[in-house]
């Protein structure tokens, strides 16, 4: 758990420097638009086929209605129903399609008390033959009140053995559970009956009749009746869950095709980039010179302005190192014929020697490519070898052993020559110094260059480490050596920002010096 935690906590630290990333930015880009538009899509689809198949349902309703409407009759102010419906649901019981129609409270005391008066042989005759139509006033049950001030006059067959008023628990959109429309007008709701969701459709009427009163006017009569029908949700909802699964199934493999293809598009348009980058390590490990032509237009034009940059600073850099170079010639001569006179005083030539000494030491620093180091690159193990090789035939009395220990893939950020003439000057010094033995090692730690030079010699003194850095001071520890050349290193590792540390080998027991460069 803690080594997870440290993991996500090292994350989250790089998480902005991640950011500063066009790559990144793009693919975080491409991915909040497919994870955050295509579920919005996909609700907004889901939506509308749920708002599609609802105003299906209602219009089914609608058509049940209409078809519970076209076989009610009303006569003398009594609803006549037939015992069997021609949609077949209707007579199943508990088939999960109900209707039922409510009159208002007044309206069936009016027709519960006249219907006790007309009771006679003369009613029962009027419907002699089949029993398709029978009085609806046995229907009427004045317990069942589903909304206020009406009563349930009829219900279908289907909804035998449902007590409408203990069933109906909750309504899940509207209140009342039973809408209550006005004449004319259709209301849709959603109810709870049986613990099951079902859709309910009302609609409200008025059947009108004319009939003579006793003084031979005409008088209208009007018998309100709200029809309503029930249906089972199971359908509705079983539609929308296969159309979910579907819906989502093929979403979430369009999020992974989209995702494959801007991931492979960021690709292809970032190859370039990648390209140029890879480039641009490849000069800077000196392993090429220049920058190919063959870029898209937003590039190519940047492409040609670092090789034009490069190539006049190589010709610059030329120019003055042959310029310095001729320098260097027309004083040597002039200093070659002064230091042939023969009456020349020791303390001149002393003299002519050491402004000999600092030409060459100005002119290494001179021609030193630490200014332009960032696309200049030398494996390492090219210069030492050379180095290690011809060293120990130089000092042959006493023979000296140079042990490597060297990274063979580390790269000085800098120019061969520079490189030569710091591992030269120091490799010559610990071979002066050194009884017997010099160990090189080359390595790469927390990416920066670490060179180090150890000998088997009497070592500098502590309270010389930092004098022999200063110009003139010299170890009086080393018989030779630590003149020009070690002050020719020092500058050229300031040059190139790098550090020089001088202390005792703890391997050898002599002097080490290590060299750091940032890779």
């Amino acid at each position: 758990m803690t080594t997870l935690k440290s993991k996500l906590m090292i994350n989250l630290k790089r998480l902005p420097t991640l950011m500063h990333s066009l790559k990144a930015r793009l693919i975080v880009s491409a991915m909040l638009l497919s994870l955050v538009l295509i579920p919005i899509v996909g609700l907004t689809l889901n939506d509308a086929f749920k708002l599609q198949v609802k105003s299906a349902s209602v219009k089914e309703l609608k058509a049940y209605v209409y078809s519970i409407l076209a076989v009610t009759e009303v006569d003398d102010q009594q609803l006549f129903m037939p015992e069997v419906l021609l949609e077949n649901q209707f007579n199943v019981i508990q088939s999960g399609l109900y209707a039922l129609i409510t009159i208002p409270e007044s309206l069936q005391q009016t027709l519960t008390s006249t219907s006790d008066h007309q009771q006679d042989s003369s009613f029962d005759a009027k419907f002699v033959g089949p029993e398709t139509i029978k009085p609806a006033r046995d229907a009427i049950i004045a317990e069942q009140q589903v909304t206020a001030g009406t009563k349930v006059a009829w219900r279908s067959n289907s909804l035998l053995g449902i007590d409408l008023t203990s069933a109906i628990t909750t309504a899940v959109h509207t209140d009342p559970a039973f809408p209550q429309p006005e004449k004319g007008q259709g209301q849709f709701s959603e109810i709870i009956l049986n613990g099951e969701p079902h859709l309910v459709y009302g609609f409200s009427a008025s059947f009108e009749t004319q009939q003579v009163d006793k003084q031979g006017d005409e008088q209208i009569t009007r018998f309100p009746v709200t029809v309503y029908i029930i249906k089972d949700q199971s359908d509705y909802q079983l539609q929308v869950n296969e159309f979910n699964q579907q819906l989502w199934r093929w979403l979430l493999i369009l999020m992974v095709a989209l995702l494959s293809i801007q991931m492979l598009w960021l690709w292809w348009t970032l190859k370039p980039l990648t390209r140029l980058q890879n480039e641009l390590a490849a000069i800077e490990n000196g392993k090429a010179d220049h920058l190919n032509d063959n870029y898209p237009t937003e590039l190519s034009t940047v492409a040609k302005q670092l090789n034009t940059l490069l190539n006049t600073e190589q010709n610059q850099r030329k120019r003055y190192r042959n310029a310095l170079a001729d320098l260097a010639h027309s004083l040597k001569t002039p200093l070659a014929v002064i230091q042939s006179q023969k009456d020349l005083s020791k303390q001149s030539f002393e003299q002519i020697s050491h402004i000999n000494r600092i030409i060459g030491h100005q002119l290494k620093r001179a021609q030193s490519a630490a200014g332009s180091a960032w696309h200049l690159g030398v494996e390492v193990v090219e210069v030492s070898d050379k180095l290690v090789r011809n060293l120990p035939k130089i000092y042959c009395q006493p023979a000296i052993t140079i042990t490597e220990d060297v990274d063979r893939a580390a790269i000085f950020k800098g120019d061969a020559s520079d490189l030569t003439e710091i591992l030269g000057n120091l490799l010559d010094n610990a071979c002066k110094a050194a009884a017997s033995r010099v160990l090189l090692t080359v390595k790469t730690v927390d990416s920066s260059l670490v060179i180090g030079i150890e000998d088997d010699g009497k070592g500098i003194d502590e309270a010389l480490h930092a004098q022999i850095f200063e110009r003139g001071i010299r170890a009086d520890s080393y018989q030779q050596g630590h003149g020009i050349g070690l002050a020719i290193v020092r500058d050229l590792v300031d040059s190139y920002q790098g550090q020089l540390i001088v202390s005792r080998s703890t391997t050898l027991g002599g002097a080490k010096f290590e060299l750091r460069f940032k890779a």
